[in-house]
């Protein structure tokens, strides 16, 4: 049985869709958690220096996405071809962007200017993005790419948890398909007992 360590921040961000993956595929692993004030002391032993880093059998992986796709081949939930793999990257892509949207927020320091970006993501980039997102979703059954259960499901859902504590908006509140597809990702086997005992943390 290989060995698996998920080293991240004791936050969901882009360390939580590899946590529901890992759940997902039944393997256990440890959970290593570095706090923000610890980071600096650790950060220059981190591969270019970030977060998450994955190790198997001591392998050290890293890079959140490049760490997915590697699980997500493995656990039947890539596409089964070019064609369903490029529907798969352009939703990750887009979600990237918001994403993107977010961190910039996060690490913006000045007080009046942190308070126009919120407002801004959540009057105009949220919106922008999820009512693209809920016209997918519709299209595709209740599911981001190819009608079918993909490691973009749980890589939009797991970062998005992040959302209600980072700048107060919960994205199931007003969009129905995003909602249906949290809850069935929230309910898959493995993932269901994860989201159970997860630790709490504010995002």
């Amino acid at each position: 049985m290989p060995e698996y360590k998920l080293t991240y921040f004791n936050v969901k961000g882009f360390g939580e869709p590899i946590r529901f993956i890992l759940s997902y595929m039944g393997k256990e692993f440890q959970d290593n958690r570095v706090s923000f004030e610890e980071w600096p002391q650790l950060k220059g032993k981190a591969p270019f220096g970030k977060l998450p880093i994955l190790e198997i059998d001591g392998k050290v992986l890293h890079q959140s996405l490049a760490i997915l796709k590697y699980l997500a081949s493995q656990a039947g939930l890539s596409g089964k071809n070019a064609e369903e793999d490029v529907e798969i990257d352009m939703i990750v892509g887009a979600y990237g962007d918001l994403a993107a949207e977010v961190g910039r927020f996060m690490r913006t320091e000045n007080p009046s200017e942190k308070e126009k970006l919120k407002e801004t993501l959540i009057k105009e980039t949220i919106p922008f993005y999820m009512s693209k997102f809920e016209a997918v979703l519709k299209k595709n059954g209740g599911y981001m790419a190819n009608g079918k259960l993909s490691w973009a499901d749980l890589l939009v859902v797991g970062h998005s948890s992040s959302l209600p504590g980072l700048v107060g908006h919960d994205l199931t509140e007003n969009y129905p398909f995003w909602k249906e597809l949290t809850e069935k990702v929230y309910s898959l086997p493995g993932i269901k007992e994860w989201v159970k005992k997860r630790p709490e943390s504010v995002f």
